[in-house]
């Protein structure tokens, strides 16, 4: 395994974390009230929210939360996979189910990136460990003699390596950047260059965001508050949920 050029990973960190950025900005473009209002009514009630402003604000930050999550697991692994390109000749593996590929010794490593420990659920993990394993069968009609190992890579968390009982090896954290990298300390070089230009996005991102909270909260009071005032929360879960036709099926 080749030595790991830091200033390599450090401008392609400075270079594509503005697309992480920029597909922040794009989701707040693209969302409509309409769209924020599918988020679920019952637990904002439940949590006491009274005013338009600070239900549309825990709506928004709601949604933002799980979309930024998969923008930046996106990132994350093109960056997974651009550093086992300069240590090992990695590649993005064109199988199904399947982000990373790459040689090291002896060992052909068949890789699932995955951002955290908290991701998926029992369907998805079994479909998982099938993609694994297809993709093993087909490294093997390779005969490239080498050791096929089947890897799911996370970027994050403290969970132990441990082989999973469908056979493949489960690596997490600072052992998953080692294993593409053999920088046990890349884990944490990779914190610094990440803050590049941060202040000055969030800063912008705020204040596009804050005009967002303003628009849609005007259109919400004109919607869902009564004359005076008041969230109408029976309107409000009527147009998330009401769609009642089940008398047409059942008898």
């Amino acid at each position: 395994m080749n030595t790991l050029n830091m200033d390599a990973v450090r401008q392609y960190v400075n270079a594509n974390i503005v697309g992480f950025h920029q597909n922040r900005f794009q989701c707040l473009e693209k969302l409509s009230l309409k769209r924020l209002l599918t988020k679920n009514p019952y637990l904002f009630k439940a949590k006491n929210l009274v005013t338009a402003g600070d239900l549309i604000s825990s709506l928004l930050d709601a949604f933002l939360s799980s979309s930024e999550e998969k923008l930046f697991g996106d990132f994350l692994e093109g960056l997974a996979i651009f550093v086992a390109e300069n240590t090992s000749g990695g590649h993005k593996s064109a199988a199904q189910g399947i982000d990373l590929e790459f040689l090291d010794d002896d060992s052909h490593y068949i890789v699932s990136i995955k951002s955290g420990t908290n991701w998926g659920n029992s369907s998805q993990h079994k479909k998982l460990a099938q993609d694994l394993s297809n993709a093993v069968i087909r490294v093997r009609q390779l005969r490239t003699g080498k050791n096929i190992q089947p890897v799911l890579g996370i970027c994050y968390g403290k969970t132990r390596t441990s082989y999973h009982k469908s056979g493949y090896l489960k690596v997490v954290g600072q052992n998953f950047w080692y294993l593409i990298s053999g920088n046990k300390d890349l884990y944490t070089d990779i914190i610094e260059p990440l803050g590049y230009r941060a202040k000055e996005h969030n800063d912008a991102f705020l204040v596009q965001k804050n005009q967002l909270v303003n628009r849609f909260t005007r259109e919400f009071l004109l919607r869902f508050c009564n004359e005076n005032g008041a969230i109408d929360w029976v309107k409000l879960v009527e147009y998330n949920s009401g769609n009642f036709d089940l008398d047409k099926f059942v008898q």
